[in-house]
Protein backbone atom coordinates (compact mmCIF):
# COMPACT_ATOMS: atom_id res chain seq x y z
CA UNK A 1 0.00 0.00 0.00
CA UNK A 2 2.83 2.41 0.86
CA UNK A 3 4.46 1.55 -2.44
CA UNK A 4 1.23 2.41 -4.29
CA UNK A 5 0.94 5.66 -2.39
CA UNK A 6 4.49 6.57 -3.32
CA UNK A 7 3.74 5.94 -6.99
CA UNK A 8 0.55 8.00 -6.83
CA UNK A 9 2.20 11.07 -5.31
CA UNK A 10 4.06 12.16 -8.50
CA UNK A 11 0.82 11.76 -10.45
CA UNK A 12 -0.93 13.94 -7.89
CA UNK A 13 1.75 16.62 -8.22
CA UNK A 14 1.46 16.55 -12.01
CA UNK A 15 -2.33 16.77 -11.82
CA UNK A 16 -2.19 19.72 -9.43
CA UNK A 17 0.39 21.47 -11.62
CA UNK A 18 -1.79 20.93 -14.70
CA UNK A 19 -4.84 22.32 -12.93
CA UNK A 20 -2.85 25.32 -11.73
CA UNK A 21 -1.58 26.00 -15.25
CA UNK A 22 -5.09 25.69 -16.65
CA UNK A 23 -6.35 28.15 -14.04
CA UNK A 24 -3.59 30.61 -14.90
CA UNK A 25 -4.34 30.20 -18.61
CA UNK A 26 -8.01 30.98 -17.96
CA UNK A 27 -6.90 34.01 -15.97
CA UNK A 28 -4.75 35.11 -18.92
CA UNK A 29 -7.76 34.82 -21.22
CA UNK A 30 -9.72 36.93 -18.75
CA UNK A 31 -6.95 39.53 -18.73
CA UNK A 32 -7.04 39.67 -22.52
CA UNK A 33 -10.82 40.05 -22.50
CA UNK A 34 -10.67 42.83 -19.92
CA UNK A 35 -7.98 44.65 -21.90
CA UNK A 36 -10.04 44.40 -25.08
CA UNK A 37 -13.16 45.63 -23.29
CA UNK A 38 -11.22 48.63 -22.00
CA UNK A 39 -9.99 49.36 -25.51
CA UNK A 40 -13.54 48.96 -26.82
CA UNK A 41 -14.69 51.61 -24.34
CA UNK A 42 -11.93 53.95 -25.55
CA UNK A 43 -12.92 53.38 -29.20
CA UNK A 44 -16.61 53.96 -28.46
CA UNK A 45 -15.84 57.15 -26.53
CA UNK A 46 -13.66 58.47 -29.35
CA UNK A 47 -16.25 57.68 -32.04
CA UNK A 48 -19.03 59.29 -30.03
CA UNK A 49 -16.85 62.34 -29.38
CA UNK A 50 -16.28 62.79 -33.12
CA UNK A 51 -19.99 62.45 -33.87
CA UNK A 52 -20.98 64.84 -31.07
CA UNK A 53 -18.44 67.39 -32.27
CA UNK A 54 -19.91 67.22 -35.76
CA UNK A 55 -23.45 67.49 -34.36
CA UNK A 56 -22.52 70.82 -32.78
CA UNK A 57 -20.97 71.90 -36.08
CA UNK A 58 -24.13 70.91 -37.95
CA UNK A 59 -26.31 72.86 -35.52
CA UNK A 60 -24.16 75.99 -35.82
CA UNK A 61 -24.05 75.60 -39.60
CA UNK A 62 -27.82 75.24 -39.82
CA UNK A 63 -28.39 78.41 -37.77
CA UNK A 64 -25.81 80.29 -39.84
CA UNK A 65 -27.43 79.25 -43.12
CA UNK A 66 -30.92 79.96 -41.81
CA UNK A 67 -29.88 83.46 -40.75
CA UNK A 68 -28.44 84.05 -44.23
CA UNK A 69 -31.87 83.71 -45.84
CA UNK A 70 -32.82 83.83 -48.64
CA UNK A 71 -29.37 82.77 -49.84
CA UNK A 72 -28.66 80.22 -47.10
CA UNK A 73 -29.31 76.59 -47.95
CA UNK A 74 -30.13 75.39 -44.44
CA UNK A 75 -31.91 72.28 -45.72
CA UNK A 76 -28.61 70.71 -46.77
CA UNK A 77 -27.78 69.85 -43.17
CA UNK A 78 -30.75 67.49 -43.11
CA UNK A 79 -30.17 65.70 -46.39
CA UNK A 80 -26.49 64.76 -46.08
CA UNK A 81 -24.88 67.83 -47.65
CA UNK A 82 -23.31 69.43 -44.59
CA UNK A 83 -19.82 70.91 -44.35
CA UNK A 84 -16.64 68.85 -43.93
CA UNK A 85 -16.21 67.39 -40.42
CA UNK A 86 -13.69 70.01 -39.29
CA UNK A 87 -12.46 69.35 -35.76
CA UNK A 88 -14.37 66.09 -35.21
CA UNK A 89 -11.42 63.72 -35.58
CA UNK A 90 -9.18 65.89 -33.42
CA UNK A 91 -11.78 65.55 -30.70
CA UNK A 92 -11.79 61.78 -31.21
CA UNK A 93 -8.00 61.68 -30.87
CA UNK A 94 -8.14 63.61 -27.60
CA UNK A 95 -10.81 61.31 -26.13
CA UNK A 96 -8.82 58.23 -27.13
CA UNK A 97 -5.75 59.62 -25.35
CA UNK A 98 -7.79 60.41 -22.26
CA UNK A 99 -8.85 56.75 -22.17
CA UNK A 100 -5.38 55.27 -22.51
CA UNK A 101 -5.40 54.60 -26.25
CA UNK A 102 -4.15 56.12 -29.50
CA UNK A 103 -5.68 56.37 -32.94
CA UNK A 104 -4.09 53.74 -35.13
CA UNK A 105 -4.39 52.30 -38.64
CA UNK A 106 -7.23 54.15 -40.38
CA UNK A 107 -7.52 56.31 -37.24
CA UNK A 108 -10.62 58.48 -37.49
CA UNK A 109 -12.44 58.92 -40.78
CA UNK A 110 -15.89 60.20 -41.79
CA UNK A 111 -17.90 57.80 -43.90
CA UNK A 112 -21.39 57.58 -45.40
CA UNK A 113 -23.94 56.52 -42.82
CA UNK A 114 -26.63 53.87 -43.22
CA UNK A 115 -28.78 56.23 -45.30
CA UNK A 116 -28.05 59.35 -47.37
CA UNK A 117 -29.05 61.80 -44.63
CA UNK A 118 -26.55 60.43 -42.08
CA UNK A 119 -22.82 60.72 -41.53
CA UNK A 120 -20.71 58.11 -39.72
CA UNK A 121 -17.33 58.30 -38.01
CA UNK A 122 -15.16 55.19 -38.04
CA UNK A 123 -12.50 55.18 -35.33
CA UNK A 124 -9.73 52.63 -34.72
CA UNK A 125 -7.67 52.75 -31.53
CA UNK A 126 -4.88 50.70 -29.95
CA UNK A 127 -4.41 50.48 -26.19
CA UNK A 128 -1.18 51.90 -24.83
CA UNK A 129 -1.03 49.14 -22.21
CA UNK A 130 -0.30 45.53 -23.05
CA UNK A 131 -2.47 42.67 -21.85
CA UNK A 132 -0.01 42.02 -19.01
CA UNK A 133 2.36 39.28 -17.94
CA UNK A 134 0.84 35.79 -17.79
CA UNK A 135 1.64 32.12 -18.36
CA UNK A 136 0.99 32.72 -22.06
CA UNK A 137 4.25 33.99 -23.56
CA UNK A 138 4.26 37.46 -25.12
CA UNK A 139 1.00 38.78 -23.69
CA UNK A 140 2.80 41.74 -22.13
CA UNK A 141 3.54 42.95 -25.68
CA UNK A 142 -0.01 42.48 -26.99
CA UNK A 143 -1.89 45.78 -27.32
CA UNK A 144 -5.57 45.33 -28.25
CA UNK A 145 -6.83 47.20 -31.32
CA UNK A 146 -10.55 47.90 -31.64
CA UNK A 147 -12.72 49.83 -34.08
CA UNK A 148 -15.98 51.64 -33.42
CA UNK A 149 -18.52 53.61 -35.45
CA UNK A 150 -20.83 56.43 -34.40
CA UNK A 151 -23.55 57.96 -36.58
CA UNK A 152 -25.03 61.45 -36.73
CA UNK A 153 -28.64 61.38 -37.95
CA UNK A 154 -31.26 64.12 -38.30
CA UNK A 155 -34.15 63.89 -35.84
CA UNK A 156 -36.14 66.33 -37.96
CA UNK A 157 -37.16 66.61 -41.60
CA UNK A 158 -37.91 69.96 -43.27
CA UNK A 159 -41.67 70.26 -43.66
CA UNK A 160 -42.68 70.33 -47.33
CA UNK A 161 -42.60 73.99 -48.43
CA UNK A 162 -43.25 74.89 -44.80
CA UNK A 163 -40.88 77.85 -44.84
CA UNK A 164 -42.15 79.49 -48.02
CA UNK A 165 -42.72 83.20 -47.51
CA UNK A 166 -41.88 83.11 -43.78
CA UNK A 167 -38.73 83.73 -41.77
CA UNK A 168 -39.13 80.34 -40.10
CA UNK A 169 -37.68 76.93 -40.70
CA UNK A 170 -40.42 74.38 -40.16
CA UNK A 171 -39.80 70.74 -39.39
CA UNK A 172 -41.52 67.45 -38.78
CA UNK A 173 -39.47 65.99 -35.92
CA UNK A 174 -39.47 62.74 -34.02
CA UNK A 175 -41.08 64.65 -31.13
CA UNK A 176 -43.59 66.50 -33.32
CA UNK A 177 -43.71 69.72 -35.40
CA UNK A 178 -41.06 72.36 -34.79
CA UNK A 179 -40.60 75.92 -36.01
CA UNK A 180 -37.27 77.73 -35.72
CA UNK A 181 -37.27 81.53 -35.91
CA UNK A 182 -33.72 82.90 -36.29
CA UNK A 183 -34.87 86.33 -35.11
CA UNK A 184 -36.17 84.92 -31.82
CA UNK A 185 -34.16 81.78 -31.04
CA UNK A 186 -35.59 79.45 -28.41
CA UNK A 187 -32.93 78.86 -25.72
CA UNK A 188 -34.27 75.31 -25.33
CA UNK A 189 -33.31 74.54 -28.93
CA UNK A 190 -30.01 72.64 -28.99
CA UNK A 191 -28.08 70.41 -31.34
CA UNK A 192 -29.69 67.40 -29.65
CA UNK A 193 -33.11 68.69 -30.67
CA UNK A 194 -32.26 68.38 -34.35
CA UNK A 195 -29.62 65.65 -34.56
CA UNK A 196 -29.18 62.29 -32.86
CA UNK A 197 -25.84 60.57 -32.17
CA UNK A 198 -25.61 56.83 -31.67
CA UNK A 199 -23.14 53.99 -31.81
CA UNK A 200 -23.56 51.65 -34.77
CA UNK A 201 -22.78 47.96 -35.02
CA UNK A 202 -19.33 47.17 -36.34
CA UNK A 203 -17.55 43.87 -36.92
CA UNK A 204 -14.11 45.33 -36.27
Amino acid sequence: MRHDAGQAFPLYVVAVAALLFAALAVFAVGMAGAARNGTRSAADAAALAAAQDYREQAFAGFLRDLTARPGGDWRRWFDGRGDAPGTACRTAERLARDNGADLTGPGCAPAPGPDPTTLAFDVTVTSRDGVGTSVVPGTEDVHPTVGSRAVVAPRCRPAPAGDTGTPFARFDCDDGPLAVDPAHPDPRLTARTLFAVRLAATDR
